[in-house]
């Protein structure tokens, strides 16, 4: 009997691509009007990015990020937000894991390029866990700071006494304190202010910027 070749076997049927193109929507942003965003426009339609939002010239300090807004409000259940740097996205580490957990309850997921985060995957779920664990720690450590340094000075006796002005300087650092967690008493305490002096202070600011009407929110706290 002749040895007679099996017949050649037939290439794999891969299917046709039959995802939304449009579920990884990217964002862009630089702080001043003469940077460029190509860089990363380049990165993020490398990615697959279907659809990408920008904001050029807009510090990411600001709360009122228009192309920002946009793109939160584009985004549907199961798309996945795409940035090309952490940085691009969170006014704070704060800031960023409040945009990333409400992502998540929306069934949105998080990619950062240069990070290589992917809240789609196990590991990347991770990451952003221990980054809340950590935020919550540090704020947790202002906090108690705070608080023993107002024991401490009541226990001296500083009690009462003219408010210290509210200077620039100050109203800046107690901004900066109360995006990390802090609430506006605490805040005050922190760099020595009165907290009806901070208060009219961040509400005066706030009438000029609305970008930083969210430093006014309950002040009592």
């Amino acid at each position: 009997l002749g040895f007679r070749a099996p017949p050649p076997m037939a290439p794999p049927v891969i299917p046709p691509f039959s995802g939304d193109p449009m579920s990884l929507i990217g964002y862009a942003r630089v702080s001043t009007s003469d940077q460029d965003l190509a860089l990363q426009l380049d990165a993020l339609a490398a990615a697959g990015a279907g659809r990408v939002f920008e904001d050029h010239g807009v510090s990411g300090a600001r709360a009122d990020r228009p192309g920002l807004g946009e793109a939160l409000a584009f985004l549907r259940d199961g798309d996945t937000l795409v940035v090309w740097k952490l940085d691009r996205l969170g006014r704070s580490m704060t800031h960023l894991l409040q945009v990333v957990a409400d992502l998540e309850r929306r069934g949105v997921g998080f990619r950062s390029l240069t990070e290589s985060i992917d809240t789609t995957t196990p590991a990347g779920r991770l990451v952003f866990h221990v980054f809340s664990a950590l935020g919550q720690f540090e704020r947790d450590l202002i906090r108690e700071r705070t608080q023993a340094g107002l024991a401490a000075a009541a226990a001296r006796g500083r009690k009462g006494g003219r408010p210290l002005a509210a200077t620039p300087d100050k109203v800046r650092r107690a901004q900066h304190l109360i995006a990390q967690g802090l609430n506006v008493r605490e805040a005050a305490a922190r760099v020595r202010v009165g907290k009806s002096a901070l208060y009219a202070a961040l509400k005066a600011e706030s009438a000029t910027d609305p970008a930083d009407n969210h430093h006014t929110q309950n002040p009592a706290k």
